[in-house]
């Protein structure tokens, strides 16, 4: 049963959020979600309950989602070998067909389909190749010197915001695939999902980008939770790399935040979404959860 003191602790912490609830209403936020929290149902649910909360309370929310391991359980049950070089899936015409269904008419649908049906919001699909125009993904191997080709994956090079705040500004949320059309050949590509988060973020020059995943935020020991750095001016970026704080596969996501902020991104957020309600505490409170990662003064 609850107790009144426990309502009225309930009450106190829905006061300490309305000055942030009035500060941000109205303003975009890109969420990013992926990792471990797509693949737990409770994680999932509780994430989304958050985002259906920042859009009832005026935040326009714009989410974007993965899903890779997902990707990688279909294309296991059709026999195709997983292929990654350097950290991205290399993917062939068989392999852009399996990635499409499941993105679209699973991981996306199930998203749309709880918080419609949960939360009571209006959240419509918004897939990738509809907004994202790419250029075909390569590199250099930096051992051998050969062309490295990850077959259709992409890099967007325009985004088309209209098709974005037409959904948000009439209260719905744009519920994002990791997909686009190569500017080349207007052929179907798979995009790395916190690549096009960026992009769409630095689009719209959006106030909050938020990436939801399965680690705390950036630590000075990864051994240790206790030491997350809460907030990292983009001046100490360098510095932290040549300590080896900022390594591995931090580096690109890292150096993905510097690049949206110097596009006139506000903030930039790395939350662990294993963290009951997680998103809300970074951003309607004022100690946070996670690392905030913002310009120099």
């Amino acid at each position: 049963m609850t107790t009144v003191e426990q309502c009225i602790e309930k009450a106190n912490v829905l006061i300490e959020a309305v000055p942030y609830i009035q500060d941000f209403r109205g303003s975009l936020v890109v969420v990013k979600v992926g990792g471990s929290v797509m693949e737990s149902p409770d994680n999932l649910f509780r994430l989304l309950s958050d985002v259906a909360f920042m859009r009832t309370v005026g935040i326009k929310v714009i989410l974007v989602h993965g899903g890779g391991k997902a990707i990688s359980r279909a294309m296991a049950e059709a026999g195709i070998p997983p292929n990654f070089v350097r950290g991205l899936r290399v993917t062939d015409e068989q392999t852009i067909e399996v990635v499409e269904n499941v993105i679209k008419r699973e991981v996306n649908a199930n998203i749309l389909r709880l918080l419609n049906d949960n939360f009571h919001v209006i959240a419509r699909p918004l897939h990738g190749d509809w907004i994202l125009t790419v250029r075909k993904e390569t590199g250099i191997d930096p051992e051998t010197g050969a062309t490295l080709d990850w077959g259709y994956v992409g890099q967007p090079t325009k985004v088309k915001i209209n098709s974005i705040t037409d959904m948000t500004d009439a209260g719905v949320i744009p519920v994002i695939t990791p997909l686009g059309l190569g500017e080349d050949d207007s052929k179907l590509y798979n995009v790395n999902a916190d690549v096009a988060a960026v992009a769409i973020a630095k689009a719209l020059r959006v106030r909050k980008l938020v990436f939801i995943s399965d680690v705390p935020g950036l630590l000075r020991d990864v051994g240790d939770p206790t030491s997350l750095i809460s907030t990292l001016r983009v001046g100490n970026v360098v510095r932290l790399k040549e300590e080896g704080v900022i390594s591995g596969g931090m580096i690109p996501k890292i150096d993905s935040c510097v690049e949206a902020i110097e596009a006139g991104v506000q903030r930039v957020h790395l939350v662990d979404g294993r963290m009951p309600h997680s998103l809300l505490l970074e951003i309607f409170t004022k100690q946070g959860v996670g690392t905030e990662i913002k310009a120099d003064e």
